[in-house]
């Protein structure tokens, strides 16, 4: 039960960085896959460097175990690619369709009920997913720091790095 309120609370608290952050507008997505607009891309890098100190620095401090996923390149591939045609056709992604319902814009309930559908659709294939795309390009349980053969608090830094000098481009370019 526990868990099931940090998730809750953390949720409430994303949707309202989510809000706050203004990523859940029409235009700021329909500007971000233009090109024209990187503050939903701001946005999420800088939630993944977060995530990315948090997630080592407990597991540094023993208080979570890394339980990482085989990276296995079709699904990757396929789930992107249905991905972006969503969020291409209904102009929010899963998140932020979640974000724009709360906001009471009501086109987003058309992506949630795609979602759904979607994950319907996939729990029905995913037996024959497994013997077939889920064996294309599996590259096993590897990391960043384990393919490059470093301490991940070598590629942590350099990671954080190259989004500072990313934001500060494309905070001189106007994006």
């Amino acid at each position: 039960m526990t868990m099931l309120v940090y998730g809750l609370v953390t949720g409430v608290l994303f949707g309202f960085l989510l809000q706050k952050g203004r990523v859940l507008r029409y235009d700021k997505q329909v500007g971000a896959l233009r090109l024209m607009d990187m503050t939903i891309v701001k946005f999420m890098l800088s939630s993944v460097i977060v995530g990315m100190v948090g997630i080592y620095l407990l597991h540094d401090l023993g208080l979570v175990k890394l339980s990482v996923k085989a990276a296995i390149l079709g699904p990757v591939i396929i789930g992107a690619l249905i991905f972006g045609l969503g969020w291409g056709l209904l102009g929010y992604c899963p998140g932020t369709s979640l974000g724009a319902l709360g906001e009471g814009r009501w086109d987003a309930l058309w992506g949630i009920v795609g979602m759904v559908a979607g994950a319907a659709l996939f729990a029905e294939a995913y037996p024959v997913l497994k013997e077939t795309v889920y064996t294309w390009g599996d590259l096993g349980k590897i990391t960043l720091p384990q393919v490059l053969g470093v301490n991940h608090w070598i590629v942590i830094p350099l990671f954080i790095a190259g989004a500072l000098v990313l934001f500060r481009w494309l905070e001189k370019r106007g994006l």
